[in-house]
């Protein structure tokens, strides 16, 4: 069994602090006292260095590092001869490709940290693969070779022969003012060798911030700005990282159509996204990717939109006989238990008092008379200023929550927070403050818990997680919970009734009253003209294609969203 395995090391450059413990790190290891280094610290070192050569597994520098800086972790042995980069010793490394094809949009699944911006920027080339070879980079000529026979070779030839443009547009929207100057057309103007500003400005609602400058733009404008500037360019190869973040339900269905409209028959549109209901919307055909986030990803082969993503959901790969993940994941939406109207009526502890608007900013004192509550709220936007590590910040916001045994199994064990306990607040990304504010929400005592977006910045498996994790809380609580989400999924996963917004963005709205989860959805969706359709394995929401037989059937009988399929 040994010999079917190999061994790799990771020690995490964020964690290792070798200066502080050089001489404890090397005592730990049994190897090393037989004189053979197995682990090396030397005065100068910046990382320790292990010697997968050398590990024979025992993982006691794992259990003895005080940082948590060291990862031991047992691979197929098969997987050695897949391996497509490694930026260094002990560091992450990718195993395959994704294999794009002309004309079609391919879609990328799988959890941060696992390898997907690594795969963009290798397709795109600005990644050279070094197959492992970190010390002894091998040439173009010999990376063609190992890709012979392949899809592969003839898209890195393509590349390096006919010099095809690649576009790529970034992860973290949020870093494009410091990029970019101007103002949002001028912008436009620069970049426009397609013609189509005044088509994208109105399909990516710009058109309102046209002559504002980058710079004062928010997270959802900045991510149509972004879509707009990389779908204005001639490419060959048009890459979209993450391209429905801080977008609403309408806008992300019309950023899919732009993205789709890319497609020529000779230019490749490759798409990572974590809304799988968008992904469903806007690939031809999915390569799903495992692995241990920061350690090392595995590409799967290209499969169905529809087959790549349950194969993702399920945790198992029929192809290589491969399971990644202990558990599928389901998306019943009858997980509430049946009640009767009796007791539904003595959890409804408040009513909304008759309201009436006069003005946009004048509102009759004596029509609103709101009972006294506690609220907990999580906001949409999370800016990570506490000073010290998160298990001070827990100790001080929730501390009777976070020591609590059923609180540490039913939300912070699902949501990961212990592994982040000891990092500092201000050091954490985007993901990670996303479940730490989920669990400061959820640990304070309240009547009404207020969640804002807990979609963003979580990769596909955490958004349904954090999903189960609030559902179940709410429900054993017994509390009231309202959600704004835009991921579809995530949003009628969650809800037991819905309120439907109508109106023109930042001009009016009317809340609808609260009604039963389809026919809240069909109202929406028959706003949006789109359709859904549950997937029979899984139970997911998938969108139908529009005017497709299906997408004709459910609007005649004015089913928008099918609940049984």
């Amino acid at each position: 069994m040994a010999d079917r395995l190999t061994r790799i090391a990771i020690v995490s450059s964020d964690r290792c602090k070798p200066k502080k413990c050089r001489q404890e790190c090397k005592k730990s290891c049994p190897v090393v006292k037989t004189g053979k280094l197995c682990i090396e610290v030397t005065p100068a070192s910046k990382l320790a260095f292990i010697s997968e050569e050398l590990c024979i597994g025992c993982g006691i520098c794992v259990k003895k590092c005080p940082f948590e800086a060291i990862q031991i972790i047992n691979l197929p042995k098969d997987l050695d001869k897949d391996t497509t980069h490694r930026y260094g010793p002990n560091t992450f490394k990718l195993h395959r490709l994704p294999v794009p094809r002309p004309g079609q949009v391919l879609g990328l699944v799988g959890t941060n940290g696992i390898g997907k911006s690594t795969a963009l920027k290798v397709l795109a080339g600005k990644l050279k693969p070094n197959l492992g070879r970190f010390n002894n980079p091998p040439d173009w000529q010999e990376i063609l070779t190992y890709f012979r026979g392949s899809e592969l070779q003839n898209y890195f030839t393509r590349i390096l022969e006919d010099n095809l443009k690649a576009i790529i547009k970034p992860q973290y929207v949020d870093h494009i003012p410091k990029a970019v100057q101007g103002n949002v057309g001028q912008v436009l103007d620069q970049k426009d060798e397609r013609e189509k500003k005044t088509e994208l400005c109105a399909d990516l609602e710009l058109n309102q911030v046209i002559d504002r400058n980058v710079g004062d733009l928010s997270g959802g404008e900045l991510q149509r700005f972004a879509i707009a500037v990389v779908a204005i360019q001639n490419a060959e190869i048009y890459m979209f990282d993450e391209p429905s973040s801080y977008l609403d339900v309408k806008q992300r269905l019309k950023a899919a159509q732009v993205i789709r409209s890319l497609l020529r028959p000779n230019s490749y549109v490759i798409v990572v996204e974590h809304d799988l209901s968008v992904l469903d919307y806007l690939s031809d055909f999915i390569c799903c990717l495992y692995g241990k986030p920061g350690a090392y990803g595995v590409v799967t082969l290209p499969f169905s939109v529809r087959e790549g993503i349950n194969i993702f959901l399920a945790g198992f790969v029929p192809t290589e006989n491969l399971r990644f993940r202990d558990e599928s994941l389901m998306f019943k939406v009858a997980e509430t238990p049946q009640e009767s109207a009796e007791e539904i009526q003595t959890y409804q502890r408040y009513r909304y008092p008759t309201m009436r608007l006069l003005k946009p900013d004048t509102v009759e004192d004596s029509d609103v008379e709101m009972p006294e509550f506690n609220v907990s709220y999580k906001p949409q936007k999370i800016s990570p200023k506490f000073p010290s590590t998160v298990r001070h910040l827990l100790h001080q916001k929730i501390r009777d929550s976070y020591m609590h045994p059923q609180f540490v199994t039913d939300v912070m064990k699902p949501l990961q927070i212990e592994q982040l306990m000891d990092q500092e607040v201000v050091n954490l990304s985007g993901g990670e403050l996303q479940r730490v504010a989920l669990c400061l929400c959820l640990g304070k005592p309240a009547d009404i818990y207020l969640i804002d977006e807990p979609s963003a910045y979580l990769d596909s498996e955490q958004r349904i997680v954090a999903s189960k994790v609030i559902k179940r809380f709410i429900l054993h609580a017994k509390k009231t919970a309202f959600v704004v989400e835009h991921d579809f999924i995530m949003a009628t996963y969650l809800a037991d009734k819905v309120i439907v917004y109508e109106g023109k963005p930042s001009v009016d709205c009317i809340a609808n009253a609260p009604q039963s989860l389809v026919s809240g959805m069909n109202l929406f969706l028959s706003h949006l003209d789109i359709t859904f359709r549950r997937d029979p394995t899984n139970y997911r929401p998938r969108i139908n294609k529009l005017d497709s037989t299906k997408d004709r059937e459910q609007k005649a009988a004015g089913s928008y969203y099918y609940l049984d399929d």
